[in-house]
């Protein structure tokens, strides 16, 4: 457990993502059952931690969240839910409707009411934009935010997919702090890590990534992995994956026999050695394969095996 920054709360290392809840063609019965078993085992697993967007599953995934929360309100109190906001589908509201991002203040408002809605509770602990949109003004965001905090409806801030620069445009209008930036990082999308190996080589102007770990660690901003074991695709390869892929399965499978435990660990805990206290956010809907994941919290990679890992990532050694 860490805090939340800029918050006096607890939240578990790892978190949960219920983008794939509500995903699967049931019915409404079978979809709140497998909701529950998935949420009972995160929270068996110390998982405190859910991350929403009011796009999963077009809301579905929340819905069934909401009927979890409404079956048992006593879950509440064990959870820090946190919902994204900002993306909106081709054809929304009229047909004519390109795919797009709305960080209009109408839009924020009603998306985050939406998500209380939807999820049947009374305050979002967390609400992020979810993408970042060319057509920000950073003043109407601010109140947005300013309006949703004043009434109760949201606690704390963040952001999800931002650069340094986006995030310090955004935070100079705002009165709150942002405590949240989600981030896609693993050991195949390991580009905002490898910026600080690269930086001066010829192999910097690959990155752009614009010092984002750097900044959201002088500004306390909670970084969170997503897709952190890649979708799966580091722990089964597929027979024809790249080299790099195959490798770096092969080498979280060596390292799991030596912690005795699963790849899937082995993946994360990689995260967790990072100084910056990254929180990855796990979304499978396999119980076993979550319970696998949160055994990373008890795992602590030596430097020799951080960098192995990293290295076989990379398809070369550092500089």
């Amino acid at each position: 457990m860490f805090s939340l920054p800029h918050t006096e709360s607890m939240v578990s290392r790892i978190a949960y993502g219920c983008l794939a809840i509500g995903r699967q063609p049931c019915d409404d019965v079978r979809a709140r059952e497998t909701t529950t078993r998935i949420l009972e085992a995160a929270l068996s697993c110390g998982i405190n931690f859910f991350d929403h967007a009011d796009i999963y599953a077009n809301g579905r995934s929340e819905e069934l969240f909401g009927d979890v929360l409404r079956q048992d309100p006593s879950l509440r109190d064990q959870m820090i839910v946190q919902s994204k906001c900002g993306v909106r589908f081709e054809g929304d509201p009229k047909d004519t409707s390109p795919g797009r991002y709305d960080f209009s203040y109408d839009h924020i408002v009603t998306s985050a009411e939406g998500s209380l809605r939807r999820l049947r509770i009374d305050q979002l602990d967390v609400l992020l934009l979810h993408r970042p949109d060319p057509l920000i003004e950073p003043d109407e965001v601010a109140r947005a935010f300013d309006d949703l905090y004043r009434d109760g409806k949201v606690r704390c801030f963040g952001v999800s997919n931002f650069n340094a620069g986006q995030m310090a445009l955004l935070q100079q209008s705002l009165s709150q702090p942002l405590v949240v930036n989600q981030l896609e990082i693993s050991l195949l999308h390991h580009y905002l890590i490898n910026e600080n190996v690269v930086f001066n080589q010829t192999e910097s102007v690959q990155a752009g990534t614009g010092g984002t770990l750097d900044y959201c660690r002088l500004r306390e901003i909670r970084v969170q992995p997503w897709s952190p074991i890649a979708r799966g695709k580091i722990i089964t390869p597929s027979a024809n994956a790249a080299e790099t892929t195959q490798a770096v399965a092969r080498q979280l499978a060596i390292d799991a026999q030596t912690h005795q435990t699963s790849p899937e660990a082995i993946a994360l805990a990689w995260l967790l050695r990072h100084p910056a206290r990254l929180q990855p956010i796990i979304g499978s809907t396999n119980l076993q394969r979550i319970t696998n994941c949160c055994k990373a919290d008890a795992i602590e990679l030596s430097r020799e095996q951080w960098y192995t890992l990293f290295n076989t990532a990379r398809g070369k050694p550092v500089p």
